[in-house]
């Protein structure tokens, strides 16, 4: 028997394991293959990325992220908010998880019951990125489709930020996946494209890498955010308007260059379950 949570942030849905429970069923290790079924909005339950919950003996959880094509991910915004929630629900105000890009320290605020993710540094150097060559991470050539140079870093993942007149008018999902796919970035990257709404706040749509087309990005939020101030058009607090809703960024200057960007929104329980015998098997087999 495997159980499952499904959750969201601001439309950017997930899939929940708990492995910490042996009797959960899940295995140490998902294949693509079986990640791609879950996810699969037809076959399976249908998701953005699928959340595993696992034991750390460095924070309170580990979180293991899996995008929809089955690739692993390092860092989920919106996701660690529906886990942060999860796990401090009635227990704490605060946790640590543990990802692939680090730990990540979570707390609920208590004016407006959301949870505020501290995302870590922003990493700004070309090679931090990564991109394939050196080059100034505050104009990026991506030659057509893109519209307009991108604003490049790091925020636990690959982020491309593309200031543009009016991000609604662009065909993002015919662009998103070129640019995702760039030869400057030899581990893909995540792609926004955003326009200005007035001080301080930013419309934006996004390509997530592994992902495709998605109502909200908690990573590509934070890199809007960053990307905004390094370019001269906000303040350090913005917020970040996306198909799905809206959360607001905080890239706290910390006496460095990097910062910390905190990520502050909502998150929403859909649904508890059970996955089918011919799901759950498709799982363990992995």
């Amino acid at each position: 028997m495997t159980e499952f949570l499904k959750m969201h942030g601001l439309g950017n849905d997930f899939i929940v394991l708990d492995a910490r429970d042996p009797a959960n069923a899940v295995p140490a290790t998902i294949s693509a293959q079986a990640a791609q079924r879950l996810a699969d909005r037809h076959f399976g339950i249908g998701c953005d990325q699928i959340l595993v919950i696992r034991p750390s003996s460095e924070a309170d959880i580990f979180m293991e992220i899996l995008n929809s094509d089955g690739s692993q991910a390092s860092a989920c915004g919106n996701g660690t908010r529906c886990v942060a929630d999860y796990i401090m629900q009635g227990k704490a105000e605060t946790v640590s998880i543990a990802t692939a890009a680090g730990i990540l320290r979570a707390r609920r605020d208590a004016k407006t019951g959301h949870i505020a993710v501290d995302m870590g540094p922003a990493h700004l150097g070309w090679q931090d990125v990564p991109l394939a060559t050196a080059m100034d991470t505050m104009a990026v050539d991506l030659g057509p489709p893109a519209p307009v140079p991108a604003i490049c870093h790091s925020i636990g993942n690959p982020h491309a930020v593309l200031f543009v007149d009016d991000a609604e008018a662009l065909d993002v999902a015919h662009i998103g996946p070129i640019l995702e796919h760039h030869p400057l970035f030899p581990d893909r990257a995540n792609i926004s494209f955003v326009h200005q709404l007035g001080a301080n706040r930013f419309r934006m749509r996004v390509w997530e890498r592994g992902g495709g087309l998605t109502l909200a990005c908690g990573s590509g939020a934070s890199a809007v955010g960053v990307a905004a101030f390094r370019a001269g058009l906000s303040g350090r607090v913005n917020e970040i308007v996306m198909d799905g809703g809206m959360v607001v960024i905080d890239w706290q200057d910390d006496g460095t260059p990097s910062g910390r960007v905190v990520m502050q929104g909502p998150v929403a329980y859909v649904c508890r379950g059970r996955l089918a015998d011919e799901l759950s098997f498709a799982v363990k087999a992995s």
